[in-house]
């Protein structure tokens, strides 16, 4: 009794495969979707916090509105009571993953600006100004300017630039309206003042609301951007992200497991070891890349791909079509060009050491071994003769008389005795009648002599003894050491000048042509 080499599937069995593939492969996108998401969140969180794309080469922001919600500010102390604050919900839902919350420093600073604006709106701008209160926070904002600028609290989630920037905003504005270059220092307190023995006329009833309006648009969304990272016991910054890659890590190992042995229960020659080695380009998707190594995740990306298609989701052939084709044609010379190159080089090699004087003696001096009692040589004359015969030669007979009358009339064309016998009255059809009679009897006459001739046993023996004394006397008088040692000269130097020409040949040729040349080639041979 012998195994099947597999079992096929019933029409049935197969449809619930193919939505059972689907549904793996769209998971596995998934998957990879949401490793990208995090390995990309921090350095995009800006985007996602205040949904702007921003290209600064123009000076241009474009706003994709996402949706908010209020969210718990984490960066409160646990004993005092909770506050709200209004932010988009990827933020507010990812950002404890990330370990990240609200910088204090920064926070308290913003806390401050609206502090103050509370305070100028609750006792007017002619009044509040100048209040005791309202000069109080403005002193607290020129202080927390300075620390932020020197301190650097953007540091620590990376975000130097951020700062580098609220400055060189800060400057360029203060600076226009006072009419002079300042520092940054200078220019926060300069702009947080309403009495400054430099610049008294900066903030004041008239150009307080449009200060205000320019700090929100334009420093506010900058220092919005500042966050801590906490660190884990590891000493690296928190990473919450295995949490949520860990089912589908166990979804795919229990999905590998189960899937390598259908196939070795499937193809009886695989054993499951076979089956897990058949399918290795599943192993990163259940590989726990987010406690090791988070970049390494993105090697998902194959498996992927490869389940796609095969689910018939998306089409790889014409990619896979050209990867291949690149790579040939990246090779394809070199390879070549080493075969075709070695291959000559032992051949040469193989004359130039005496091989071939030893193959002939070998040829003449061993004792042939017969496998089956049968003299395969006198078979194959045998039937190439009775199909020359039989079944050649009556159908090429017409072509064969028209080429021999073309010949002979040639000829006789030639004559003059010939061309006086044509010009003759009477006569003159003769000599064409005589010639279509002579190559018809020429021609079947060496028909029917070759057909007796070979049709005869004696014959037969005859000709196969010719056959083998020429091939013998051919061998034996090779062997002779002046005619050997010539013709491995000979031999020798052909295969150089081959060798040489071909691969001159092979360097001025274009492989991606070739390769373009057989593409058609398979295009026009489905076409037909």
């Amino acid at each position: 009794m012998t195994l099947q080499r597999y079992t096929p599937l019933r029409p049935g069995k197969r449809r619930r495969n193919l939505y059972f593939e689907r549904l793996m492969a769209i998971l596995a996108a998934v998957n990879l979707g949401l490793v990208v998401f995090d390995l990309t969140y921090v350095s995009w969180r800006n985007f996602w916090l205040q949904s702007n794309v921003v290209i600064p080469v123009i000076d241009l922001r474009i706003h994709i509105p996402l949706p908010q919600m209020d969210c718990k500010n984490r960066s409160v102390p646990r004993d005092q009571p909770v506050e709200m604050v209004r932010q988009s919900v990827i933020t507010c839902l990812y950002d404890p993953v990330k370990g990240i919350e609200p910088h204090r420093d920064t926070l308290d600073y913003l806390r401050t600006v609206d502090q103050l604006q509370q305070q100028v709106a609750q006792r007017g701008l002619d009044q509040g100004l100048q209040s005791a209160e309202v000069q109080a926070t403005l002193l607290r904002l020129r202080r927390q300017s300075e620390t932020m600028v020197t301190s650097n609290p953007f540091a620590a989630a990376n975000k130097s630039g951020t700062l580098e920037r609220i400055k060189n905003e800060m400057r360029n504005h203060v600076g226009a309206r006072v009419g002079t270059r300042v520092g940054a220092t200078e220019a926060f307190r300069v702009f947080w003042s309403t009495n400054d023995t430099t610049h008294p006329n900066f903030l004041t009833p008239a150009t307080f609301n449009q200060e205000l309006d320019w700090f929100n648009g334009n420093i506010r969304p900058l220092i919005e951007t500042n966050f801590f990272r906490t660190i884990g016991e590891n000493g690296e910054p928190t990473n919450n992200f295995w949490m949520i890659d860990a089912p589908f890590v166990i979804l795919f190992f229990l999905e590998f497991l189960a899937r390598t042995f259908y196939i070795s229960r499937r193809y009886r020659s695989l054993t499951w070891l076979d089956a897990m080695v058949w399918r290795w380009y599943d192993i990163p998707l259940f590989t726990p890349f987010s406690l090791l190594v988070p970049s390494l995740a993105l090697t998902r990306v194959v498996p992927t791909l490869l389940r796609l298609h095969q689910a018939k989701l998306i089409d790889l052939h014409e990619i896979n079509a050209r990867a291949r084709e690149g790579f040939v044609a990246a090779i394809a010379g070199e390879i070549t060009e080493v075969v075709i190159v070695q291959v000559v080089n032992q051949v040469q090699g193989a004359i130039q050491r005496g091989e071939l004087s030893q193959l002939l003696a070998r040829t003449t001096n061993r004792k042939y071994i017969d496998i089956n009692n049968v003299n395969e040589l006198e078979l194959i004359t045998q039937h190439l003769t009775e199909l020359v015969l039989y079944h050649v030669f009556p159908k090429v007979q017409p072509d064969l008389e028209a080429l021999l009358r073309h010949s002979v009339e040639s000829i006789l064309n030639q004559s003059p005795v010939y061309q006086g016998l044509t010009s003759l009255p009477g006569i003159g059809a003769v000599p064409g009648q005589i010639t279509e009679r002579l190559v018809s009897d020429l021609t079947q006459t060496a028909y029917n002599t070759l057909k007796t001739s070979m049709e005869d046993p004696k014959t037969t023996q005859l000709t196969l003894q010719l056959v083998r004394n020429f091939s013998q006397t051919m061998v034996t008088e090779a062997q002779q050491n002046q005619n050997l040692e010539e013709i491995q000269s000979l031999l020798s130097d052909l295969l150089e000048e081959i060798k040489i020409n071909y691969i001159r040949g092979l360097c001025e040729e274009d492989a991606t042509l070739i390769l373009d040349e057989t593409r058609q080639l398979k295009e026009r041979s489905q076409e037909d």
